[in-house]
């Protein structure tokens, strides 16, 4: 509220120096800012993010340019950007920034110096000394807002510990979690309640694996006793998440584990940016698309395109459209043979057009029916899909988004002949 009442009186100020008397149009600009401020904040959540002010001030940048990004699309696409003055856009953009910019930082240094003096951080306990545990106590430790001071953490049995140390998910090793430093244990489990009176702890955080809960219950009622707030984070990281959240559906807490990230809002941008970029990149590559054209017929015999069945979102079946780039033959009933290196089935032009990706170009038409998108995990053969899905765990975790023209295994170069298994399980994991 507070960055939006910055932003809405520097505008009527600068309104007032510059226009005089506020008009309906200016009216309607100032709502959809802020309309656009809520949107764009939200999505890069500058209000839950609280790293660095450095970090925080790159969040707030991101978030206010897309807000006034959001503005300017919509006034070029309903022509009335002539009807605005463009030096009091242009210093509402720098200005607004930097008004809400001091604003954070005042904000945190209230919080951090004054607040602190008024009221006593709060001491907080962690049982457990694993990842999430060590992430639990970096992200607390870190929030002005939460007014907490982690005592230190608690560590488990030696058979519970081993479960929230190791058993995390290989996407995660890379990962944040791996770049936290090592948990301050000040204890066994076993003298929590010691501890709780000794330092007179308010809140204890559980941070640990799912097959430790019955820890929990054991110790809850004891906890009620010394009047501590009790929360429970579970580990749920030795599992591979899919657009992981947690959300409440009729007053009960729910965890969700894996799902598609392709829901309400989010799937309706998506689809809006892939049919626009798709019909711009269409008009673009439309010479190329009909030079290739001539160079294959005249090239060998055969139609110009190749249609092949794929598994795409929720794995439905879509044909997927490609340049021919082999001779036409007969495939062998039920098996669909990966091209090697030197195939003679490849034509010339085939072969260029493989090597340069530009047989892939035709999937620009999926992406207008909606089938695919312009970027996510690439289409296999169907007959390969049921193939490497006995060998890999999680493989069909794949299609709960659309499938793309390129994606992150692509950037990798994780693409082209797969013959070990190996190779393919990093492509999958680069795809999740």
């Amino acid at each position: 509220m507070l960055d939006l009442v910055l932003v809405i009186g520097l505008a009527l100020l600068l309104i007032h120096q510059q226009i005089g008397d506020l008009t309906a149009e200016y009216s309607i600009l100032l709502l959809l800012l802020g309309m656009g401020m809520m949107f764009a904040y939200d999505q890069f959540g500058v209000y839950r993010s609280n790293g660095s002010f450095a970090r925080k001030s790159l969040t707030l940048f991101k978030a206010w340019s897309l807000a006034c990004g959001l503005l300017l699309v919509i006034g070029f696409v309903t022509k009335q950007t002539e009807g605005f003055s463009r030096l009091l856009l242009g210093q509402l953009y720098v200005v607004g920034y930097l008004l809400q910019a001091l604003h954070h930082y005042v904000g945190r240094e209230v919080q951090t110096r004054l607040m602190r003096r008024v009221i006593p951080a709060e001491n907080v306990l962690i049982v457990g000394t694993g990842k999430l545990a060590r992430y639990l106590q970096n992200k607390v430790s870190g929030n002005p807002w939460l007014n907490q001071k982690v005592i230190g953490c608690l560590e488990l049995s030696s058979a519970g510990q081993g479960l929230s140390s190791e058993m995390s998910a290989p996407l995660y090793a890379a990962s944040d979690f791996d770049k936290l430093h090592e948990p301050n244990i000040i204890g066994p489990m076993d003298e929590m309640l010691a501890i709780i009176d000794r330092h007179d702890v308010r809140t204890v955080y559980f941070a640990i694996p799912l097959g430790e809960s019955e820890l929990i219950e054991g110790m809850y009622l004891q906890l009620l006793d010394r009047h501590v707030a009790v929360h429970w984070i579970p580990d749920i990281f030795s599992l591979l998440l899919v657009n992981h959240s947690v959300r409440e559906i009729a007053g009960l807490p729910v965890l969700t584990l894996s799902e598609t990230p392709l829901t309400g809002t989010r799937l309706l941008m998506k689809a809006v940016e892939d049919f626009v970029l798709a019909l711009l990149i269409l008009l673009m590559i439309s010479p190329l698309l009909l030079i290739i054209a001539v160079a294959i017929k005249l090239d060998s015999r055969g139609p110009v395109f190749f249609r092949q069945a794929r598994k795409g979102w929720s794995g439905k079946i879509f044909h997927i459209w490609k340049f021919r780039s082999m001779f036409v033959h007969q495939p062998e009933a039920g098996v669909v043979q990966q091209a090697t290196r030197n195939d003679p089935r490849v034509t010339r032009v085939g072969a260029f057009l493989r090597r340069t990706s530009l047989d892939e170009l035709p999937q620009i038409f999926n992406v207008l029916k909606g089938e695919m998108s312009l970027v996510g995990p690439r289409p296999h053969a169907v007959q390969h899909d049921e193939e490497y899905s006995k060998s890999i765990d999680s493989y069909f975790a794949r299609h709960n988004i659309k499938p793309g023209i390129t994606g992150l295994a692509q950037v990798r170069g994780l693409r082209g002949e797969t013959k070990e298994i190996g190779r393919m399980q990093e492509r999958i994991e680069s795809d999740i």
